[in-house]
């Protein structure tokens, strides 16, 4: 299967830099929370967390995780069973300012089931979107990221693949020519 590194390992530690910086700039997290959607929003969530703290010790930043599963609007339609992930989200957003965070925004679906799932918990005063990759052309949906990694330009056909590793620093982000398997 063919690869094309988008991210190295260095550039992807530098933009979760960046990014928890640009959360800095405009809030104080007084009265905001960071949202992950499972399972690899979650995973770049934390990553910003621990960052955020990292830059700002005495910060008391809550981190939840929502699972989307039920709320897509294709869950009836798939071929195979979608086993749920899990929630954790051990707070209310009622009245407060959400970063919903998740790694790759291409059609825009998941994030609007990612929005159906959060107002279970509450009417939060506002949401922004957090994305490490924006595949830029291919929204079927009106939804735009705030706070953007990097954004590209690829065919349908291709496949954007965040390959986690438990340690930062390890991490990257690869185009593929076709959906692993």
């Amino acid at each position: 299967m063919d690869s094309q590194v988008l991210i190295d390992k260095e550039l992807f530690e530098r933009l979760v830099d960046r990014m928890a910086h640009q959360l800095l700039e405009h809030h104080d997290f007084s009265e905001t929370d960071l949202v992950g959607l499972q399972p690899r929003g979650y995973l770049l969530a934390l990553r910003i967390q621990k960052r955020l703290k990292q830059l700002e010790p005495h910060l008391e930043i809550q981190c939840g995780a929502l699972d989307t599963t039920f709320h897509r609007d294709d869950f009836r339609q798939r071929e195979t069973h979608i086993a749920p992930s899990l929630t954790l989200m051990p707070f209310l957003v009622e009245n407060r300012n959400v970063i919903l965070i998740d790694d790759v925004l291409f059609t825009g679906r998941t994030i609007r089931s990612g929005l159906d799932a959060l107002m279970a918990h509450g009417r939060p005063k506002s949401v922004q979107l957090m994305v490490l990759i924006d595949r830029r052309f291919q929204r079927e949906l009106p939804i735009e990221a705030k706070y953007i990694g990097k954004s590209v330009d690829s065919l349908d056909r291709q496949y954007v693949f965040v390959d986690w590793e438990d340690q930062p620093g390890l991490s990257q982000v690869l185009l593929l020519n076709e959906k692993p398997k």
